[in-house]
């Protein structure tokens, strides 16, 4: 069951909803519609926030199931400091109500949390967190589990908000549940287990996808094929596993015939061992989180056929298991990729730009409009950026500005590194015409330069979501859906 979004303009005095969620701030100030319960109550909310039993604070809750004036019950939040509720403090009071709502068997109620004023944030946006943040807080991983979780009992939200401001959030609305169900599947993708979500298994759900859409076909590329084009790049990751490779080419036409495609590159490794430079044991269980970058863009074409969005785009995923074996590519080993240079490689463990090259050579038949991949490509951006910033490297400052700006909007937040034309100097090679590391200094931005080699026809970024694309700690362990919100966003402001 999913969590169904819609606007209501009732007053939250005639709410139809088994119960309403207004907000207390620690000042001892009411939300506007917590005022009208206490003016309808008789000054019980205020008396509430008095005695102290509310402290306004961000986190704390209370579910006041019988107030004088009011048909519903009512869940009173605390949001903070008024003028110092920041994006992730917001975001994060809309996911913890959703929780516990459910939490408290309500299958429906009407949230005014849209009046809570952001810093920095229209209404508009706070609907489409409400929007986006409610049904993925509810998101629970049970497929490879003999006990399935129940069902979420909440099933039903309304977003309180004025006839005066239904024009300007109608469209966050469904922004926000698109969003919320491309980055469901993503999380679903990234958190199978490698044995379960192989090339073979992308593919399937690639074409499920396609058969589902009037405005999307899909074409999976197998090994003899990508053989034939001379991917022998992308093929070298596969060669010491019993799974096939597979490039999956998902193609969504919702824009007019003639109209150049907006291209996503998703890297695609469903295991990676590190092959024959193999990984450490310890932590090597989350290297099935490596398809994170095709889980991204699995995740935007599902936003865009829940959409039905009028814009054209590809989504390709380059899709290999990197596994040690007899027939594995070994360091020092040189291939020739699609575009006809060679590549030493001397680290198998950098496998994600080995198929990445290639499907970026694949792509200029469609003559992008742009071309965005997406790869949990680098520790190196770990290191840099840490866990809450993707990493941003492009060929076009326009281009890097949008997906930058894309970013801040939607807090699924990027930052530039540089590309400067120095970094290259550490890509050469004795052997081949490229090798594919370059050395510890800058890992992160010799990895873009290496892809930047094969992306001169046309205007591209690269996305590096190494240390955004999973969490590691505890309950929270598993797939955060990134950069799924970032990606849409980018194309939504396309269409503004």
């Amino acid at each position: 069951m999913s969590l169904s979004i819609s606007l209501s303009t009732s007053s939250v005095l005639e709410s139809q909803r088994e119960c309403v969620i207004v907000a207390a701030f620690e000042d001892g100030t009411l939300s506007p519609s917590a005022q009208l319960i206490d003016q309808a109550s008789q000054g019980q909310l205020s008396s509430l926030l008095q005695s102290g039993r509310v402290s306004g604070k961000s986190g704390s809750s209370l579910l006041l199931p019988f107030l004088t004036g009011c048909k519903t019950p009512v869940l009173l939040v605390g949001a903070g400091k008024p003028g110092e509720i920041t994006a992730a403090k917001f975001i994060k009071l809309a996911q913890d109500v959703s929780k516990e709502m459910n939490s408290r068997s309500f299958t429906s109620a009407d949230s005014y949390l849209a009046e809570v004023a952001v810093k920095e944030r229209s209404v508009a946006w706070a609907v489409r967190q409400l929007a986006e943040q409610s049904p993925s807080a509810l998101y629970s991983y049970d497929a490879t589990k003999s006990k399935k979780a129940d069902a979420p009992k909440f099933s039903d939200l309304g977003i309180g908000v004025t006839a005066a401001d239904v024009p300007a959030v109608t469209e966050a609305v469904k922004q926000g549940s698109g969003v919320a169900q491309g980055v469901a599947l993503a999380k679903e993708l990234a958190n199978l287990p490698g044995n379960v979500c192989t090339p073979i298994y992308l593919a399937e759900q690639a074409i499920a996808l396609g058969e589902a859409n009037d405005l999307l076909t899909t074409e999976v590329l197998d090994e003899e094929q990508m053989r034939e084009l001379g991917m022998h790049c992308l093929l070298s990751v596969g060669a010491g596993s019993d799974e096939p490779s597979k490039l999956i080419v998902m193609n969504y036409q919702g824009g007019e015939k003639d109209t150049k495609p907006y291209v996503f590159v998703g890297k695609g490794i469903t295991f990676d061992t590190g092959g024959i430079s193999l990984k450490p044991g310890a932590g090597m269980d989350e290297m099935k989180f490596d398809m994170g970058g095709a889980a991204s863009v699995f995740g935007l074409m599902q936003t865009l056929c829940a959409m039905k969005l009028p814009i054209n785009v590809v989504g390709v995923v380059a899709s290999a298991e990197n596994m040690p074996s007899g027939g594995a590519t070994k360091p020092g080993d040189v291939v020739t990729t699609m575009s006809g240079q060679t590549v030493e490689i001397l680290n198998t463990d950098a496998e994600g730009r080995l198929v990445l090259c290639d499907a970026l050579t694949y792509i200029s038949r469609f003559n992008p409009e742009t071309v965005i991949d997406i790869a949990t490509l680098t520790g190196a951006c770990i290191i840099a950026l840490g866990h809450h910033t993707s990493g941003l490297l492009a060929n076009d400052d326009e281009l890097a500005d949008q997906l930058f700006s894309a970013g801040q909007s939607s807090y699924d937040r990027c930052w530039r590194l540089p590309l400067y034309d120095e970094y290259q100097e550490q890509l050469d090679s004795n052997f081949a015409d490229i090798p594919n590391i370059g050395g510890r200094p800058a890992g992160t931005i010799t990895a873009a330069c290496f892809l930047s080699r094969f992306t001169k026809e046309y205007r591209w970024a690269h996305l590096d979501i190494a240390g955004t694309a999973w969490n590691s700690a505890g309950k929270a362990k598993g797939s955060t859906g990134r950069c799924v919100p970032l990606l849409a966003q980018y194309l939504f402001d396309r269409l503004a």
